[in-house]
């Protein structure tokens, strides 16, 4: 389904990822030591998220032929109350929808594949080759 890969040297924390053939860098922010050559781990996790929720109700309402012009995703990510991390959403229209069809959105970015997998959690297996 997908495939990455990422490296790193010894120069400090920046990571080249390779992800569906697309090149990119992580790295961490200098106050953790890195150079902010690019985004922190958690960052991809949300740039996952806001993508998948962006494209899904992109597509739900061209497919319902319904006049959205764009689509904002809010991302947070911080510990809830109970410790566990949680991702705060907010979502914004613009174009000529009503209260229907904004919760109706609303209601189908609950359920992109992204926000399925990270609400019920996967398997992580690790092998040295």
């Amino acid at each position: 389904m997908a495939r990455g890969t990422a490296h790193i040297g010894k120069d400090s924390y920046q990571t080249k990822i390779e992800v569906g053939g697309h090149p990119l860098v992580g790295d961490e922010p200098e106050r953790n030591g890195g150079h902010d050559a690019g985004p922190a781990p958690y960052d991809f996790v949300l740039a996952g998220l806001g993508s998948c929720t962006a494209i899904t109700l992109r597509m739900y309402a061209d497919r319902k032929q319904w006049p959205l012009d764009a689509v904002d995703v809010g991302l947070h990510l911080s510990p809830g109350d109970d410790g566990l991390m949680q991702i705060k959403r907010t979502l914004s229209f613009t174009g000529a929808l009503d209260a229907e069809q904004k919760s109706r959105l609303a209601e189908i970015a609950e359920k992109t594949p992204v926000t399925l997998t990270l609400k019920a959690g996967m398997a992580i297996s690790t092998s040295i080759i």
